[in-house]
């Protein structure tokens, strides 16, 4: 199954590698990991989504818990929650079929936020099923490049 755990931490150097080497040390690969700041700037919140069975996971939060750095975490796996993901796609796009993508970003609610010769650079926010639909799409006019953040996912309330 995989867990969403978002996990409050010190903002200070290091403490990403202490998380991240204890999850790998313990045999996880994680799935998608996406850190920054709060509102706090002495803090930083990291969003980790993992693959594991119950009783793994349940010893993993644990020993979470016992990093000095490590404030809070919180499992969101079942709880109501916000989840988004960025994307940013460079699709192929001669002049003559560039209505087409912007037609499909617009579907989806998307921006072209660059032009070039023969690209559209296309960002868009939302649900991981959403992104991979606009994938999808855009795998037929071919992609040049494309990148992900990875989810991050906030409590409701």
């Amino acid at each position: 199954m995989k867990y969403i755990l978002s996990v409050l931490v010190e903002n200070k150097p290091g403490v990403l590698s202490r998380v991240t080497g204890l999850i790998s040390r313990r045999g996880f690969n994680i799935d998608s990991l996406a850190v920054a700041p709060t509102e706090d700037v002495s803090m930083s919140r990291m969003t980790i989504i993992v693959e594991a069975d119950e009783v793994a996971y349940e010893q993993l939060t644990k020993q979470l818990h016992k990093l000095v750095s490590v404030y809070k975490i919180s499992d969101m796996t079942h709880e109501d929650a916000i989840e988004r993901e960025l994307v940013l796609f460079k699709v192929m796009a001669p002049p003559d079929r560039r209505h087409e993508i912007i037609e499909i970003a617009n579907i989806f609610r998307a921006k072209v936020v660059d032009v070039g010769k023969n690209t559209l650079t296309v960002e868009a926010t939302g649900t991981q099923s959403k992104l991979d639909a606009m994938e999808g799409l855009f795998r037929g006019y071919g992609i040049r490049q494309l990148t992900r953040t990875g989810k991050i996912a906030m409590s409701r309330s």
